[in-house]
């Protein structure tokens, strides 16, 4: 690992989303010179919520956090739980309650069992996502609605995608998810299941949802740090020698620092960091785009779920969200969003779509979802990203696993989900660059 260089130089961290300000936090907390790098004039990155003058909210980047997350940042006290939180998968006009419904069908439980049955005697591990959901999930299944879908968010064939993909879907056991799903039941909460890979999932890990939208949870973390954070400050370049971090130049004026920790997206580090060829080969990594309209409606529980997956490639969006189903304080009182989570490329046709073209093209296709739908319909909202999923392609699957541990350069970190190249929700970044930063802070003790 390369390791911070004791010296009174300041840490520099480049950007204010969670894993930069938690960085930044834990530095402080250790009695390391720090200094927070935020590009534009607020802190939450992508995490953030907008609300409309007719009061419905839209969140860009995650729908909730765990009450777990919110008390470690300390916003437990301003935090809603989420009662309920379902999700549901329509394919060839039919609709199966996720993961139990699709268990019952008789056709993709034989096909499982099948592929299991043969897994006792394959040794050799998986060479693509599709070899790793026809291993796991049986070829019915596969082909139908895990490899569509997962096409369907990275925009690239299963078979061109590393089978990490398919370990960081994970596949939790029937009695858990069981276990789980009852003790929702009985607490009438929804338990997170699923969504936190860095810590045990329980019972008492839930669903909730700040106040005053996603973002509060850097906003709360940045409240503790005035001093360390400087905003509107761009970091325009990371100087290195002789493979080391030296400094770094923002808004134009060069800052001697002792180590950095990046959260910025891991491809654009060939290009930030100068003085070095050795992270040339990052630039071909890709993140997926991804276009989410936001539709909104009369009525409430339009669809059968709050979230509808949709592997058929009739359909435009492979995703559909009504996040008022578990949240629905997110929409005025007998109206709600529907969220069409569309992939797309920066420029494209897709991607230049006006709002109200994007409104009308979705709502031609919910027709035969939610029948009617047009007679609903008051408004849209579109929010796009061009950074929104990592895609794990097989060609630099293991250049990914090695960067993401060490950069080579000593005193350069990459952390976060976009510096780390990981599908990681909130909790997850929060603990996986606490744990990161502690070693680092360890070995400059030593």
């Amino acid at each position: 690992m390369n390791v911070l260089i004791p010296s009174p130089k300041p840490v520099a961290v480049v950007g204010g989303g969670i894993a930069g300000l938690s960085a930044a936090r834990r530095l402080r907390e250790h009695g390391v010179p720090v200094v927070l790098f935020e590009g534009s004039d607020r802190v939450a990155g992508l995490a953030r919520s907008f609300q409309d003058d007719s009061g419905f909210t839209f969140d860009f980047g995650a729908h909730f956090i765990t009450n777990r997350l919110a008390k470690c940042v300390g916003i437990e006290k301003e935090c809603r739980d989420v009662k309920y939180y379902g999700e549901s998968v329509l394919v060839h006009g039919k609709l199966y309650p996720y993961p139990f419904g699709l268990v019952g069908n008789p056709r993709y439980l034989s096909s499982a069992f099948l592929s299991r049955a043969r897994g006792l005697f394959e040794k050799a591990p998986a060479e693509s996502a599709a070899d790793w959901f026809a291993r796991a999930y049986g070829s019915a299944m596969a082909d139908e609605i895990a490899i569509p879908l997962v096409e369907a968010w990275s925009g690239t064939a299963a078979s061109d995608l590393a089978p990490s993909v398919g370990d960081k879907l994970g596949a939790s056991s029937i009695a858990k998810v069981l276990w789980l799903r009852a003790a929702g039941r009985l607490q009438n909460k929804a338990i997170a299941n699923g969504y936190c890979s860095e810590l045990p999932e329980s019972a008492q890990v839930w669903h909730v949802y700040p106040e005053k939208g996603v973002a509060r949870v850097c906003e709360k973390l940045a409240e503790e740090m005035t001093e360390v954070i400087q905003l509107n400050s761009k970091v325009e370049s990371i100087q290195v020698r002789d493979e080391q971090v030296r400094s770094v130049v923002v808004n134009g004026r060069e800052i001697e620092v002792s180590t950095v920790i990046s959260t910025a997206p891991i491809n654009l580090l060939p290009r930030l960091v100068q003085g070095t060829d050795s992270l040339t080969d990052l630039a071909e990594f890709r993140f997926k785009p991804m276009v989410l309209v936001n539709v909104m409606l009369e009525g409430r529980h339009l669809l059968p779920n709050t979230v509808l997956w949709l592997p058929e490639k009739k359909f435009p969006f492979f995703r559909l969200t009504e996040a008022p189903w578990s949240m629905p304080w997110l929409a005025p009182e007998g109206k709600t969003i529907i969220t069409c989570d569309i992939g797309a490329d920066v420029g494209d046709e897709i991607w230049t779509r006006t709002d109200e073209e994007l409104g009308e093209f979705c709502l031609d296709h919910l027709e035969e979802i939610i029948p009617g739908v047009r007679q609903r319909y008051l408004g849209v909202r579109a929010l796009r990203t061009p950074i929104a999923y990592p895609i794990f392609l097989r060609k630099y699957e293991e250049r990914r696993l090695s960067v993401t541990q060490d950069t080579g350069i000593a005193g350069l970190h990459s952390v976060g989900r976009n510096g780390g190249f990981d599908h990681l929700p909130m909790e997850d970044a929060y603990h996986r660059t606490l744990r990161r930063v502690d070693r680092l802070t360890a070995a400059l003790s030593a």
